[in-house]
């Protein structure tokens, strides 16, 4: 593949500032695109600047991941395969970061195994496609992606189990009184289980409820969610106090008593 950076990532802003006008939207949404395949950038670019997105582009993981800290949008689609820095680590890295670790992800790769689909999930992408790609179908999981990413427009009681906090509010967690960084779908996973305590939840039902009828996703998925949960919030993560799994059956919340905190609002259904 060619490390060449897509080029004239501001040609013509101004026509696309008024594309958004005319559409009606009052705020552009800033998609960047890490890939060094240039025509895959500019099928991909074409595509979204139709939909009103924003669209910069980069070449290379390092060039990448210094200009999300630089200005974060409000999506990334990343490619698996990049020089000087890959995929697999930049979505790392993004992730360790408390600024951008609830930046959608969507990783552009031309790995189709299930093993390094997982991989990706489990570094912190939100969904993946697999190259050669329908650009209607990019676009339908670029517009799923941001819907899941907007804050709920009722704010939900916070939650405090033991040590561990949860606050829809700011969709932030801690634990013992330290921030446990999570991205907006692990958030998403763990709100709706420890707000509907001790209920057993198969994948497909997870699925719907977090991931949304919508979904591009697979019932794995949720294990490796899960699987990530566990890593960040569990102080034994192969024995699990919180989030755990009924064998046959899905997941559940457990909680053996009340909350010793719990905000205003009703139970969740």
């Amino acid at each position: 593949m060619s490390a060449h950076s897509a080029k004239g990532s501001s040609t013509n802003l101004s026509k696309r500032e008024g594309h958004a006008v005319r559409t009606g939207q009052t705020k552009m949404r800033r998609i960047l695109i890490i890939e060094d395949e240039r025509d895959i950038v500019e099928l991909v670019r074409y595509n979204l600047e139709k939909e009103g997105f924003q669209v910069i582009a980069v070449g290379d993981g390092a060039t990448g991941l210094a200009q999300l800290k630089k200005s974060p949008p409000d999506l990334l689609v990343l490619d698996l395969m990049l020089p000087k820095l890959s995929g697999l680590e930049v979505c790392k890295e993004v992730r360790r970061d408390q600024a951008l670790n609830r930046l959608p992800i969507l990783m552009l790769t031309a790995r189709g195994e299930e093993a390094d689909r997982v991989l990706g999930l489990e570094l912190g992408a939100d969904d993946y496609v697999t190259k050669p790609f329908s650009p209607r179908e990019l676009n339908a999981r670029i517009k799923a992606l941001l819907r899941r990413a907007e804050p709920a427009r009722e704010t939900p009681r916070p939650i405090e189990v033991g040590t561990l906090a949860i606050d829809p509010a700011s969709y932030r967690v801690t634990r013992s009184g330290k921030h446990v960084p999570l991205s907006t779908l692990e958030f998403r996973l763990l709100y709706y289980l420890a707000s509907r305590p001790n209920r057993v939840f198969t994948r497909d039902q997870l699925l719907d409820a977090v991931w949304g009828t919508d979904r591009f996703v697979t019932p794995r998925s949720v294990d490796v969610y899960v699987r990530r949960l566990r890593e960040k919030i569990e102080a034994d993560p192969e024995n699990p106090a919180f989030v755990k799994t009924v064998r046959g059956a899905g997941y559940l919340f457990e909680m053996t008593s009340e909350p010793a905190t719990i905000g205003r609002g009703t139970r969740a259904n």
